[in-house]
């Protein structure tokens, strides 16, 4: 074999050996890409370079939110451009190490039988233990793995943002509607007590009484206003809009009911939640680098080719290989004796991958308990719905009705009258709240089992404020 050739055949090894690794490994990271690009809007992101992001709707859904925020929110692409790097990292570490090409120039001639030797060139290739590559590359997509769930959750937390912030600017919309109508309510009672005090009709703490309850509301219903823009600022940053963007006021709540058991929800989470799946592919990486660890023990194996310049001898008599360059193949193999140092390497894995169990044990309880009190929450707001809507919010409109005849006929104080009012508003604004605090524990129930928990029935809430209206004349 010439010279010539013998290099050839050595760089041609080298090069499949490393595009070999890269065939072994680039599939799936590519494909594992390439899913990630191919998310669906509701619960991915999409990299800016490959649609124009469409423009905030004018009357926005709940659906629409969400979906606006997972194209846009900061934190949610750094997560998933944080999985994307995670998987680039795969093809990195199962690469072979990059050859080594030495040049050597003899500064004083090296004088041999055959003649001086000048110069001599050298590629070698370092092939580590096959199983050393296999489990870096699976170690790297275990970490890559991990990063996707982290992805997955950071998309969770937001949606779950993204809604409590809605339900929160959907109940601020309805205490001001409802408010507002108690306040025009108690205006236009304000002005009846008015008429009848200057007629000699009603007495004048009756006057003050209804005017003290009139400024009270006015001051709630300013509060109220004031309180509109920091809500529209905290859901604009979710959706990485401006700060001083308007926001619609929600008039609708979308049904909250669902039939799961506690037992349901936990069974869903442990199988879905990716918090523990991310530990999960923490434990399996530390099994992989307790393996990886252990393979030090087994040395690599150098390859290598070295070429040596050699000139034509001077003396005489000149021998017939004169001037014949010398060609040498080379192995090598490095040893592995600092056992203490390997040693420690193998303790350090095994103590890494204890943690990572015991962190995903302590991950399963507190996700457990966190269950239970979300699911509390839950049931506690559905009871107070079905109290308010069923008894507690009719009987206080029946007690105006009844309290307003009575102090038409004189039978009771006016007082009275104020007092079932303003019950009644506490009532509805109450009824309102325990709608959004309901909702608001489904979307984190949602974000603990990690997807959307089917629900059983619409509810029937309408968005009526006052079914019973004050007639004074």
């Amino acid at each position: 074999m010439t010279l010539k050739a013998t290099i050839s055949a050595m760089a041609l090894l080298i090069i499949l050996s490393g595009c070999e690794g890269r065939r072994k490994t680039q599939p799936l990271a590519r494909q594992k890409i390439l899913s990630a690009q191919k998310l669906s809007l509701s619960s991915s992101v999409q990299a800016k370079d490959e649609k124009p992001k469409p423009s905030f709707p004018d009357n926005p859904s709940l659906s629409d939110y969400l979906a606006y925020a997972a194209l846009n929110n900061p934190a949610l692409e750094a997560a998933f451009n944080h999985w994307k790097a995670s998987l680039e990292q795969v093809p990195q570490v199962k690469a072979l190490p990059d050859p080594r090409f030495t040049y050597r120039y003899y500064i004083r001639e090296v004088e041999t039988r055959v003649g001086p030797q000048r110069n001599s060139l050298q590629l070698a290739q370092t092939f580590p233990w096959l199983s050393k590559l296999k489990l870096r590359g699976g170690a790297a997509m275990d970490a890559a793995d991990a990063a996707s769930q982290q992805f997955q959750a950071e998309k969770l937390k937001l949606f779950r943002q993204v809604k409590d912030a809605y339900y929160d600017f959907y109940y601020l919309g309805r205490a001001i509607s409802i408010t507002k109508e108690n306040l025009r309510l108690l205006e236009h009672v304000e002005s009846v007590v008015r008429a009848r005090y200057r007629a000699g009709t009603a007495e004048h703490p009756d006057l003050i009484r209804v005017q003290v309850e009139l400024g009270k509301l006015s001051d709630r219903m300013r509060s109220l206003i004031d309180m509109k823009s920091p809500v529209e600022a905290h859901l604009a940053a979710l959706l990485n809009l401006p700060a001083e963007k308007i926001l619609p006021l929600p008039t609708e709540i979308e049904p909250a009911e669902i039939s799961a058991s506690d037992q349901d929800l936990i069974d869903w989470a442990i199988e879905n939640n990716p918090q523990l799946k991310t530990l999960e592919a923490q434990v399996t990486r530390s099994k992989k680098n307790i393996q990886l660890a252990q393979q030090e023990y087994i040395p690599d194996v150098t390859l290598g080719l070295t070429w040596i310049d050699t000139g034509n001898r001077l003396s005489t008599p000149k021998p017939s290989d004169s001037g014949q360059d010398a060609v040498i193949a080379m192995a090598s193999v490095n040893v592995p004796i600092w056992f203490d140092r390997i040693k420690a390497g193998v303790r350090q894995a095994r103590f890494r991958h204890v943690a990572a169990s015991k962190l995903k044990a302590d991950k399963t309880n507190s996700l457990i308990a966190e269950l239970k009190l979300a699911s509390y929450r839950y049931r506690d707001a559905q009871g107070k719905i079905n109290l308010y809507r069923k008894v507690l919010l009719p009987k206080a409109e029946e007690s105006l009705k009844v309290n307003e005849a009575a102090y038409r006929s004189g039978k009771v104080s006016f007082s009275d009258l104020v007092d079932a009012q303003r019950i009644l508003l506490e009532f509805q604004l109450t009824l309102e709240r325990a709608l959004a605090d309901r909702a608001k524990q489904l979307a984190k129930l949602d974000m603990l089992v990690g997807t959307d928990i089917p629900r059983s029935q619409s509810d029937s809430h309408t968005n009526n404020t006052n079914d019973a209206i004050i007639q004074t004349e």
